[in-house]
C-alpha cells in the first residue's frame, strides 16, 4: 500500500522498499589517494556459516566523508590527494574552495600532482573549482550555493566533490551549521557523489573527538568521520614510548564512525613527508610495541 499526504501543495509519499530497488546504489570502494587508508574500510561476504571480511578498497561509494582536525594535521592534503587520484583515473571532480582563491589552490594541486607523479596535463580539465572566495554571496546563501553546485555536477558529469572547508560557510553563525551541512549533504546524496567535507576544530575541542566547529551536528549528519590529530613528544617518556626523537611530532588518523560499511577502529600513525604527501604507516599500537 502507498501512503500519500499533501502539505502546502506538496505531496509526500511513503513507498515500500520494493518500489525503489532500482535506485539502491551498489557498495564499492572509491580510492582515497592516501596510501594505507583504503583497506581500513571493509564489507563482508557470507558463504553458509562462514563470514569473510573483504576490504572495500577505498571510501564507500556515494558516502560523504567528514575530515576534521586541528591545523597542520593533513586535512587539506587528504582532500587534494583524493581529487588528484580521482582525476587521474578519468573522473571529473568538483573542488569547492571556501577559503583559498583558485590560483593558489591550483598551485598547491600542481605541486601535489608532481610529487605523486601525476601528469598535470592529463587532469587539469577534470578538476572543476568553485571559488567561494570570489563569490562571497554564495557563502552567505546556502540555497544559491546548492543550486550552483547542482548545476555544475549535472553539466560536467561530476563524480566526486571536495568542500574545503565547510566551516567557512558558517563562520560567526554556528547555530546554522546543522542547516547548512544538511542542505549540502542532501545535494551530494541526490547526485550520488563520493565527497569529502573538511571542517576545523575550535581550540576548546578535544583533538581526538569527532566534534568540530558547529558541534556534533556535523558528524551526526555526515556518513563517516575521520579525525586527524598530532602530538609533540615533549618528554623523554613519550619519546621512548613512541620510539621517536624527543621533540618530534607524530600525526595520527582514526575513523570515528562510518554508517556505510565496516571500518578499522584503531588509531593509525600518519606520515606527512617533505613534499606534503600524506600516507598511513600502521596502527599506533605497533609503533609502541617496537
Amino acid at each position: 500500500m502507498t501512503v500519500r499526504e499533501t502539505v502546502d501543495n506538496v505531496t509526500a509519499t511513503a513507498l515500500p522498499l520494493s518500489k525503489i530497488k532500482e535506485s539502491i546504489p551498489r557498495l564499492f570502494g572509491i580510492p582515497s589517494g592516501v596510501p594505507g587508508l583504503d583497506d581500513l574500510f571493509f564489507t563482508f561476504e557470507y558463504e553458509g556459516e562462514e563470514v569473510k571480511k573483504v576490504p572495500l578498497g577505498g571510501f564507500p561509494s556515494s558516502a560523504v566523508i567528514h575530515i576534521t582536525g586541528v591545523p597542520d594535521t593533513g586535512k587539506s592534503l587528504m582532500g587534494e590527494q583524493f581529487a588528484l587520484s580521482q582525476a587521474s583515473r578519468g573522473y571529473n571532480v568538483l573542488f569547492v574552495s571556501v577559503e583559498i582563491p583558485t590560483p593558489f589552490l591550483a598551485q598547491s594541486l600542481k605541486e601535489r600532482a608532481r610529487a605523486l607523479r601525476i601528469d598535470w596535463e592529463d587532469i587539469e580539465d577534470r578538476i572543476f573549482v568553485l571559488d567561494i572566495t570570489k563569490y562571497p554571496e554564495l557563502r552567505d546563501n546556502i540555497v544559491r550555493l546548492d543550486r550552483v553546485i547542482s548545476e555544475t555536477i549535472e553539466e560536467n558529469n561530476i563524480k566526486s566533490t571536495v568542500v574545503d572547508s565547510i566551516t567557512g560557510l558558517y563562520e560567526g553563525k554556528e547555530m546554522l551549521a546543522r542547516t547548512i551541512v544538511r542542505k549540502l549533504y542532501e545535494v551530494m546524496k541526490r547526485y550520488y557523489q563520493t565527497s569529502i567535507f573538511i571542517s576545523q576544530k575550535r581550540s576548546s575541542h578535544e583533538e581526538e573527538s569527532a566534534e568540530a566547529a558547529g558541534g556534533y551536528a556535523v558528524p551526526h549528519i555526515l556518513d563517516c568521520t575521520i579525525v586527524l590529530s598530532k602530538m609533540v613528544l615533549s618528554s623523554k617518556a613519550l619519546a621512548n614510548l613512541y620510539n621517536r626523537p624527543l621533540g618530534d611530532t607524530i600525526h595520527t588518523l582514526r575513523i570515528d564512525g562510518c554508517r556505510m560499511c565496516g571500518h578499522d577502529r584503531r588509531t593509525h600513525l600518519v606520515e606527512i613527508d617533505e613534499r606534503g604527501i600524506i600516507k598511513l604507516v600502521g596502527p599506533v599500537e605497533n609503533l609502541i610495541r617496537r
